[in-house]
């Protein structure tokens, strides 16, 4: 498969990042602190803002204090957190203004988890606080690609979650889904399992065509 775009744009935990054991040992710690279900609260996490899971499962917080608490202990879960296979190779691959992230996470969770993986801190980072509206809004996506000064249909996304994918979607983006959190049928896209089989050509225009090789699974 061949995709032809201006820019990427990326989640990160579970798409450029796995955090799953950081992530999952934070919030199942934050469900028995408050009597909920730990396995409900880390499935309908996936790609929300801590914010947007304070105000949805425990309203009768004081929501703004209680997610900010949050976001302050999520810097102390680190252990687990890795480079899902190929990202490295290619981010290396794409011009530095050619790629952005766009995350539920702060900005502290952010870089210290890219930090952690071993990857480049990138140029564009959409965090939590950027935005009013958490995914599945298109606010974090569209201001991803304002930033690159790239149009938004020009541009391409990359999720591991129903409600990122949805963003993207919301955007006017196209979409790619990787299965690092969700099986194919979930994500109802085109998928990859991870990053090794995409191969990045710079064209001269400096417009970018990617090839998605053997690891593609058509939607």
């Amino acid at each position: 498969m061949i995709i032809n775009c201006d820019a990427v744009l990326f989640d990160m935990d579970g798409t450029l990042i796995d955090s799953t054991l950081a992530c999952e040992r934070l919030l199942r710690d934050w469900a028995t602190r408050h009597n909920l279900s730990a396995d409900y609260v880390v499935t309908y996490s996936h790609g929300r803002r801590n914010l947007d899971v304070v105000r949805d499962l425990t309203p009768h917080l004081a929501i703004e204090q209680e997610a900010r608490r949050l976001d302050q202990e999520e810097l102390d879960y680190r252990d687990g957190v890795i480079a899902v296979q190929g990202a490295l190779q290619l981010l290396s691959a794409l011009p530095e203004d050619r790629w952005a992230v766009v995350t539920s996470a702060s900005r502290n969770v952010a870089q210290m988890r890219f930090a952690c993986a071993g990857l480049p801190q990138p140029r564009v980072l959409i965090c939590s606080k950027d935005v009013s509206r958490g995914k599945p809004d298109p606010e974090g996506y569209l201001l991803a690609a304002k930033r690159l000064r790239v149009r938004p249909e020009h541009c391409i996304v990359i999720e591991d979650t129903p409600a990122g994918l949805e963003a993207g979607r919301n955007s006017g983006m196209p979409v790619l889904g990787i299965t690092t959190t969700f099986g194919p049928d979930a994500l109802n896209c085109d998928t990859i399992a991870d990053f090794t089989a995409i191969k990045v050509n710079v064209q001269e225009d400096l417009s970018l065509r990617l090839e998605v090789g053997a690891n593609c699974r058509k939607a």
